[in-house]
């Protein structure tokens, strides 16, 4: 297996690549940066990236399209949901419409 920090690079290239107003889900980012059945590293990889990357994190989500993430900014709103919402993304029922929203990479 390569190095982690190999792996945690391709994983954020691929999050980079996620076009403004549409989401991915951890398996599709796992999938796309060549590690099928990795979900949970995606997860790992953005848990612990740099607070200060510009990496659009907010438009991964799970593959039931629900938020995974519970970061709070400081009203106590959901950051990802907030994020989600300013590019046009709604989330119904605390879920996000994956057949009108998801990237088709």
């Amino acid at each position: 297996m390569m190095q982690s920090r190999e792996l945690m690079q391709q994983i954020l290239a691929v999050v980079a690549l996620i076009p403004y107003g549409k989401v991915a889900t951890y398996g599709q980012v796992a999938k796309l940066a060549g590690l099928p059945k990795h979900a949970r590293l995606v997860g790992y990889a953005l848990k612990h990236m740099d607070a200060q990357a510009d990496l659009p994190w907010h438009r991964v989500i799970n593959s039931q399209g629900k938020i995974s993430l519970g970061r709070l900014n400081e009203r106590g709103e959901n950051i990802q949901q907030q994020k989600l919402l300013q590019e046009g993304i709604a989330l119904t029922c605390a879920k996000v419409d994956l057949k009108k929203h998801q990237w088709d990479a």
